[in-house]
């Protein structure tokens, strides 16, 4: 029986206070026992971490004592062990390097679709509004070699900062269409619906919570393959349960 609880989860924020922060959170991590790494910066949280359940849990609840990480909802999956050696805190420039500045999401996010409303849309050819709706993949093409939405564009980035001139690049294919943008847990689909919007794109989603929470609360329709996490498991299937990694896909990450 998997035992080791693995928790994932993100929220931008304004936290002038990171490094204080930093200090704070490691003493707390590790005195709870748990492994795996949080990244702070002045625009947000990002972490992954793995321990023991009630461990895990009141670490989040502690958390969820400053009100600026009060509805923090992180995503859960299980292992036999704990897929981290360390625990790591860091402060970043960004959470997730996009180098693209004018993006805020602290200011405001695109509108976002629940995986449910996604399933139905994907299974039907189109939205609630009869529009073409297309799949957009923000993550890193060896992480999209391990499986992804049936028909998702792939732009094959090698790397998050990549995908502004991407945008650039391929906007007119995404002109009257609704595009759904969609990664692991959310965070880079997140910054990339902002984006798309910034750049003219009117009909522009983010799949809210990711490919990971599309697992948890569908039964994995219209995806092939698995989810490419970055910890020892190294990919999940659509039942969370850990998958073999595809080997083009390992040998991308050992390059």
């Amino acid at each position: 029986m998997d035992t080791v609880l693995n928790i994932s989860c993100y929220k931008f924020v304004p936290l002038p206070d990171a490094a204080a922060l930093r200090e704070l959170l490691h003493a707390r991590a590790t005195a709870a026992g748990l492994k795996g790494t949080i990244l702070l910066a002045e625009e947000g949280i990002n972490f992954f971490l793995a321990g023991a359940a009630e461990a895990v849990r009141r670490f989040v609840d502690a958390l969820r004592t400053d009100a600026r990480f009060a509805d923090l909802e992180p995503k859960e999956s299980w292992s036999a062990t704990v897929p981290f050696r360390k625990m790591l805190v860091k402060v970043k420039r960004e959470i997730i390097r996009m180098d693209h500045p004018t993006i805020r999401p602290a200011q405001g996010r695109a509108p976002s679709v629940d995986p449910a409303t996604l399933r139905r849309w994907l299974a039907q050819g189109h939205d609630d509004e009869g529009r073409e709706v297309v799949t957009l993949d923000t993550r890193n093409a060896f992480e999209v070699d391990a499986g992804t939405f049936d028909n998702a564009i792939d732009w094959r980035i090698d790397k998050f900062a990549e995908f502004p001139p991407a945008l650039r690049a391929h906007k007119t294919e995404l002109q009257d269409k609704t595009v759904v943008s969609f990664c692991t847990g959310g965070i880079r689909c997140e910054k990339a619906a902002i984006l798309m919007r910034e750049e003219g794109l009117s009909h522009v989603y983010q799949l809210e919570g990711g490919i990971l929470k599309y697992f948890e609360l569908t039964d994995g329709a219209h995806y092939h393959g698995g989810c490419f996490v970055f910890d020892e498991r190294r990919v999940l299937a659509a039942d969370l349960s850990t998958d073999p990694l595809p080997t083009d896909s390992e040998n991308a990450i050992n390059k």
